[in-house]
C-alpha cells in the first residue's frame, strides 16, 4: 500500500460508461489509480435522449415519449443485468427511471418544458449511470473492506450554484467548504454536469459540463491529479477526422490548452482548466479503452514550447461588422456594443476594429436572437456574413515571431482570409475563412508546421 497516496479525481465520459464491459474497464482504471473521487457522465446517448423526451413531452407527443422512456429503461436495465447489481442498487435505479417518467408526464400535462424542468430531467442521465458505476467499482474491489469504502455521492450536495438554469455558475468557495466533509478513506462515485441551488433546485453546468464538474471537485479537495478519461488517446495536434496524420501531444501548457479548448477542440470543456489552473493541478487526458497509452499531460510548465503546438477549427461562425461615422474620434462606442452583447449573454470569439467599424465573430446560433440585431442597428449599420470557419494556430510567442504571418498565408495562397486576429495572446493566431475551405486550411498548415 502506498504510504503517501495521491488524491486523484478521475472523470469518465459517456463512451466510457457505454455498457457493462466499458464500466468494468473504467472501474479497473479507478482501482489501479486508487481514485479518490470518480465523476461520471451519462451513458452514451442518454443526455440527447432525455432532451428529446422533454421536447416531445412539451409538444404533446406522448406515444413517442413512451417509446423513448422504454428505450431509456431497457438500456439501463440491460447494463444492470450484465453487471448483476444487487437489489438495493436495482431499486435505486428503478426509482430514478420512475422520476424520469414523472417529470416527462408533468411537462406533457402542463405543455411547459421550462429550463428548470429540463435541468432536473437531464440530471437523471448522470444519476442513473453513477448508480451503475458504483456497483461496477464495488465488484472489482479485492476485499470486503474496500467494497464498503465505495460510496455513491450526490454531486448536488457539493456542487452548489446560482439559479441560472441551463448553464449555472458554481460557488467556488462554498464547494471547497463542502468538500472538507469528504472522508479521505473512501472512494466516491459522483455525477458530472449537475449541481443545485442553495434552495435545493437541480441545475446543470451546460453541455460538456462533466469535465468542469470534475475540475471543481479536484479544486475543492486540492487534488494532486485530475484525470479525464475518454475514447481517444489524448489531446491531438488537430482533429484526426480532418487530418489523419494528427499526432497525440505528450504535453501542453495550461494556457495553450485553454486557447485550444476555447477555439474548437472538443476533447476538453473550455471551463475545465480554470479550477485546475487556480490550484496548479496537473491534468491527464487518456483513453479508457487503452489506458496504457501515454496520453496527454496538461501542466503549468512543460518541457518545450514550440511555435505551433496545435490547430483548431471552429465551424458555423458568423461575422458581424458594425459601421458608423460616429465612431471616428469618439469614446464609448465599444462600450455600447459590448453592453448589448452582455445584456443578451452572447459571447464574442474574435474582434478587430478600424476607424469607423468593428467586426466580431459569433456562433451562428446567436442570429436566432432577433432582438440582438435590432438593438445593434440602432446605433450602427450591421452587416452579417455567414458560413465561415475560425482557424486557430495555438502555440508560443506567436505575436513575437517575425515572418509567421507570411509563412501562414504563403501556404494557402488560393484561400481568401476574411478576418485576422493577432496580438491579444502570444498563444493564438486566428483568422476566418469560408466554411468549405476550413478543413483544407487546417491540412495545409498542419503539414507546414507540425507534420
Amino acid at each position: 500500500m502506498n504510504p503517501n497516496p495521491q488524491k486523484i479525481v478521475s472523470k469518465f465520459g459517456g463512451t466510457s460508461m457505454g455498457d457493462a464491459s466499458c464500466m468494468l474497464r473504467s472501474a479497473q482504471i479507478c482501482l489501479d489509480r486508487q481514485s479518490f473521487i470518480v465523476v461520471v457522465s451519462a451513458t452514451s446517448g442518454t443526455t440527447n435522449l432525455l432532451i428529446e423526451i422533454g421536447q416531445k413531452s412539451e409538444k404533446g407527443l406522448w406515444l413517442e415519449v413512451e417509446k423513448d422512456l422504454k428505450n431509456l429503461e431497457d438500456n439501463h436495465l440491460k447494463i444492470a443485468n450484465d453487471l448483476k447489481i444487487n437489489q438495493e442498487s436495482e431499486k435505486q435505479l428503478k426509482i430514478l427511471l420512475a422520476e424520469v417518467a414523472s417529470i416527462a408526464k408533468g411537462i406533457f400535462l402542463l405543455k411547459d418544458g421550462s429550463v428548470k424542468a429540463l435541468d432536473t430531467l437531464m440530471s437523471l442521465g448522470e444519476r442513473l449511470s453513477s448508480v451503475l458505476f458504483t456497483e461496477a467499482l464495488r465488484q472489482i474491489q479485492k476485499t470486503e473492506t474496500d467494497k464498503n469504502k465505495v460510496t455513491w455521492l450526490d454531486a448536488r450536495d457539493i456542487i452548489h450554484t446560482d439559479d441560472q438554469f441551463g448553464k449555472a455558475r458554481p460557488f467556488i468557495s462554498k464547494i471547497a467548504q463542502l468538500c472538507q466533509n469528504l472522508d479521505l478513506k473512501k472512494f466516491y462515485v459522483t455525477q458530472g454536469f449537475i449541481g443545485s441551488t442553495e434552495s435545493g433546485s437541480t441545475t446543470t453546468l451546460g453541455r460538456g459540463g462533466s469535465d468542469y464538474s470534475a475540475a471543481l471537485f479536484a479544486e475543492g479537495v486540492s487534488a494532486d491529479i485530475l484525470e479525464i478519461w475518454t475514447d481517444v488517446p489524448g489531446i491531438a495536434s488537430t482533429d484526426p477526422r480532418i487530418f489523419p496524420k494528427a499526432v497525440v501531444l505528450k504535453e501542453i501548457s495550461f494556457k495553450e490548452a485553454s486557447e485550444l479548448a476555447t477555439f474548437g477542440a472538443k476533447i476538453l470543456h473550455p471551463a475545465t482548466l480554470a479550477p485546475a489552473m487556480r490550484k496548479n493541478i496537473p491534468v491527464f487526458v487518456g483513453s479508457s479503452f487503452d489506458p496504457d497509452q501515454t496520453g496527454t499531460w496538461v501542466r503549468r510548465e512543460v518541457t518545450d514550447y514550440p511555435l505551433i503546438r496545435a490547430l483548431a477549427l471552429r465551424k458555423n461562425q458568423v461575422l458581424l461588422t458594425l459601421t458608423t461615422p460616429e465612431m471616428l474620434h469618439a469614446h464609448g462606442f465599444l462600450f455600447q456594443i459590448f453592453k448589448v452583447f452582455n445584456d443578451h449573454k452572447i459571447s464574442i470569439d474574435a474582434i478587430t476594429t478600424s476607424e469607423i467599424s468593428v467586426s466580431v465573430t459569433l456562433e451562428k446560433s446567436a442570429l436566432l436572437n432577433k432582438t440582438l440585431i435590432q438593438e445593434l442597428s440602432k446605433f450602427a449599420e450591421v452587416q452579417i456574413e455567414e458560413n465561415l470557419s475560425l482557424i486557430s494556430l495555438i502555440g508560443n510567442n506567436i505575436n513575437h515571431t517575425p515572418g509567421l504571418a507570411h509563412k501562414i498565408f504563403s501556404a494557402i495562397p488560393e484561400i481568401n482570409v476574411r478576418m485576422i486576429c493577432l496580438g491579444a495572446s502570444k498563444h493564438n493566431f486566428c483568422f476566418l475563412v469560408k466554411d468549405e475551405q476550413g478543413q483544407d486550411t487546417i491540412r495545409c498548415l498542419h503539414q507546414l508546421f507540425i507534420s
